[in-house]
């Protein structure tokens, strides 16, 4: 075999995976851009095609790694070279992220392992398009009961019924909630929208021995506590 036919056979971007991976393996994931990260992802989805191009198409769209698998799977298979085969594995991972998350939380009292129950919200919600309520049920220890979404609205509003959220908390036998909401803009700022829905919920609740611990709003800018803020 020449050497011509050899490098004919052999594409160019094989040796850029094969520097990528031992890249991760060394340095670990910190030591890569998130176009990188995602050139990982996709080489198993993708074996035949440079991926970098893709790669930074999709970021350059949603704008990082995590906005990446966040985004919904109409607007992934909009992107020139990805499939139905790479939409499911970025979904898979997004899934896997969320399962990992919650599972530092499950099992352990909430108000110990703050840090963990943030990381699981932001995860779950914080580049959402679209907002998201959702409301973590607590027990009497402070363990996570259930976790369930409540609604889901527009990019600026989602409809919440604090009644229904309470007689939620009644069927589960719930002691506590947590409310969580995203904000899609990026900016967790209350408005006072959120701020006259969480003390509508507190107003109900209280009086049912139903302790709301905090409203967390997240975004891509970081999160804010209604309880740290001092508005409940």
């Amino acid at each position: 075999m020449t050497e011509r036919a050899s490098s004919e056979e052999t594409p160019h971007f094989h040796g850029h995976r094969d520097r990528l991976r031992a890249r991760f393996r060394d340095a670990g994931a910190d030591a890569l851009a998130d176009y990188e990260l995602l050139e990982l992802v996709l080489f198993r989805a993708i074996p035949r095609r440079d991926v970098k191009p893709i790669a930074k198409d999709l970021i350059r769209r949603f704008g990082s790694f995590a906005e990446v698998l966040s985004a919904p799977e109409r607007l992934l298979a909009e992107t020139e070279g990805i499939g139905p085969g790479v939409v499911t594995d970025l979904k898979l991972i997004e899934a896997a992220a969320r399962r990992l998350t919650r599972g530092a939380v499950a099992g352990r009292s909430v108000l110990d392992s703050w840090t963990a129950v943030l990381d699981y919200c932001r995860t779950a919600m914080a580049f959402a398009p679209k907002e998201h309520f959702r409301v973590l049920f607590l027990d009497k220890r402070n363990q996570l009961i259930a976790d369930e979404e409540q609604q889901r609205g527009t990019v600026d509003h989602t409809p919440v019924y604090p009644r229904e959220v309470v007689k939620r908390a009644l069927e589960l036998s719930a002691s506590a909630v947590i409310l969580v909401h995203n904000h899609p803009s990026g900016d967790p700022t209350p408005s006072a929208a959120d701020i006259r829905m969480t003390r509508e919920i507190v107003d109900i609740a209280t009086p049912l021995g139903i302790a709301v611990h905090d409203h967390i709003i997240v975004g891509r800018k970081g999160h804010a506590s209604l309880r740290g803020l001092g508005i409940m």
